[in-house]
């Protein structure tokens, strides 16, 4: 099973915030996941990007592959490979 660290958004019509989740790479973009790890708000000044460390690198450790996006975020929160 291939499994990927992904952005699944939530909020109203124009005002996006996102959560990070643990899914399947088979699964819809905002459908079934294994777990949620963190959150994004683009909307505040600077964007808030709120990732538990822990269980990210548990997940990097078991293979998840983050899509570029998340590779982003967990740069900038502080969490490497």
């Amino acid at each position: 099973m291939a499994v990927k660290m992904r952005l699944k958004r939530m909020g109203y019509k124009r005002h996006p915030f996102y959560r990070v989740i643990v899914a399947d790479a088979r699964s819809p973009r905002d459908g079934r996941f294994i777990e949620e790890i963190g959150t994004y708000d683009p909307n505040q000044e600077p964007s808030v990007v709120k990732i538990d460390e822990e269980l990210a690198k548990k997940w990097l450790a078991n293979g998840a592959q983050p899509t570029d996006t998340v590779a982003k975020l967990l740069k900038q929160a502080g969490i490497e490979k």
